[in-house]
Parts: C-alpha cells; structure tokens; sequence
C-alpha cells in the first residue's frame, strides 16, 4: 500500500514577513577607496572642461540681400540632406574666410557693400 509523503515545507504564517537578507560587501581598503574618489573627480574635471565652450551672443546689421543669401545656402544644404542653422552657416563662412590668403580676403572684402553700423531707423 503506498504510503503518504508528508510535505516538506512549512506553512506560512500570516505574521510579518521577514525582511530581506543583507549581503555582506568586503570591505575596502582606504588607499583603493581613495583612489576611486580621485579617478572620479579627474574625470570630471576633464569633461566640463572639453564640453563648456564660452558662446557669445551678439547683434549686426547686414543689408537684405545678404540676409536672402543666408536663407538660399540654407535651402541648398537641406536638399543636400544637411540641417543647418543661421549661425553655422556664418561660422562656417569665417572658417572658409579665414583659409584665404591676404591678397583673396583683401579682394573679398573689397566686394562687399559699405552699410552704415547700428539699428535701421523704423519707417
């Protein structure tokens, strides 16, 4: 005749549950501790420092015709597939002025229509 298998487990009780168990961490030494702490702030130190770059806001007067400019370069390189903006574009235009030799920047400048500084009057 087959006999009963008692169950093994026990039953729960409806009391509190126990909490978790803890693990236990080794612990460290203090130079390793240290040294992390150290590695820590370096690099921290060196990543503010490479993605702050001072930007500076400011304002000019450029006739119409060269404001139209902007727009039109602008249009180009979206259908080439690039997204750029006004300031890019003005930078990269002070990058490529800046590769001329002084006989072409002379002469570049030179082409360029005189205007007078300062805020248009309202009309």
């Amino acid at each position: 005749m087959p006999e009963k298998i008692k169950s093994t487990k026990a039953k729960a009780s409806p009391a509190k549950p126990s909490a978790p168990a803890k693990k236990r961490v080794p612990a460290k030494s203090a130079a390793s501790i240290k040294l992390v702490k150290k590695d820590k702030k370096e690099k921290k130190v060196t990543s503010k420092v490479e993605s702050k770059v001072k930007v500076v806001r400011d304002s000019f007067t450029m006739p119409h015709n060269d404001y139209a400019k902007i727009a039109e370069l602008k249009q180009v390189c979206q259908k080439a597939g690039v997204q750029v903006k006004k300031s890019e574009l003005l930078r990269a235009g002070l990058h490529a002025l800046g590769k001329l030799s002084l006989a072409q920047l002379k002469q570049t400048i030179a082409q360029m229509e005189q205007i007078k500084t300062g805020r248009p009057k309202k009309s």
